[in-house]
């Protein structure tokens, strides 16, 4: 487990937690379990474990050597709808007593580097160039959408926490990416958005008067937008047909959009 790190960044506190509570589901897992198939197709939780582990690594890279960072992009760039299945393979041929503390060390890591990335500085990436902050938050958000994945596949239903916010704030935030990845144009006005927190709080973007919305629980929509769940199992409301065009193609994540869930998984 993590242990207790200086941060300046309180999104980064966020994001160590969010490992920690998905290395709970799986520390004392039998080797065997490891190879337990989740809701995404063909990963097993190893699969989920060894890609978390590789993105960090990429992060990683990213932040510290950015020469070797496009240098994998253009790797990438010749594979572009499976190099990320490929990684995920090859981590997930690991032993779990190998992979486990690999991951481990390497959120260590990326929480130590993100940490020290000056304020102002842009760090590259497969999608656009992301902030400290920015990065932190899309980690965070891919830990707990594979986290979901594993307790699915665990039969655990894991409590909804405040760290919510962080990944809401980032599907808001990829509102008009989401288009664009869709060849859309993103609409001219903003949306509002109003969510219930895990503890009853209501956590709000846009404008109030804004005449497209979207209303429902926070984890259902943190759902959505990382594709974890089928927009009609959800609790979303939207107001006005651009919202509802948006419920229907808002992600959180660069890279393809994938075939999603089918209705009823939940």
């Amino acid at each position: 487990m993590l242990g207790h790190m200086t941060q300046t960044n309180p999104v980064l506190g966020d994001l160590q937690a969010e490992g920690e509570a998905l290395d709970a589901l799986v520390a004392e897992l039998e080797p065997e379990r490891w190879k337990q198939l989740t809701p995404a197709q063909g990963w097993t939780i190893a699969h989920q474990i060894g890609h978390l582990n590789w993105t960090d690594e990429v992060s990683l890279v990213a932040i510290t050597d950015r020469d070797q960072f496009y240098a994998r992009v253009q790797v990438a760039a010749q594979d572009p709808e499976k190099f990320v299945d490929h990684a995920a393979e090859e981590k997930a041929s690991q032993a779990p007593d190998e992979l486990l503390p690999k991951w481990r060390a390497g959120r260590q890591r990326l929480v130590a580097a993100l940490d020290a990335v000056p304020a102002g500085d842009k760090i590259p990436w497969f999608g656009p160039p992301m902030s400290a902050t920015s990065m932190a938050t899309a980690r965070l958000m891919e830990t707990w959408a594979h986290g979901r994945d594993v307790a699915d596949a665990l039969g655990v239903v894991p409590p909804p926490t405040h760290r919510l916010k962080n990944v809401a704030h980032l599907g808001v935030c990829t509102r008009d990416f989401a288009y664009l990845l869709n060849e859309k144009q993103p609409p001219a006005d903003q949306f509002r958005i109003e969510l219930a927190g895990p503890s009853g709080e209501r956590w709000t973007w846009g404008p109030d008067d804004a005449e497209q919305s979207v209303r429902g629980s926070a984890e259902h929509f943190c759902l959505l937008v990382t594709q974890r769940a089928h927009r009609d199992d959800l609790d979303l409301v939207a107001t006005g047909a651009d919202a509802d065009e948006w419920l229907s193609i808002a992600q959180a994540f660069a890279g393809p959009r994938g075939e999603g869930r089918k209705a009823g998984a939940r």
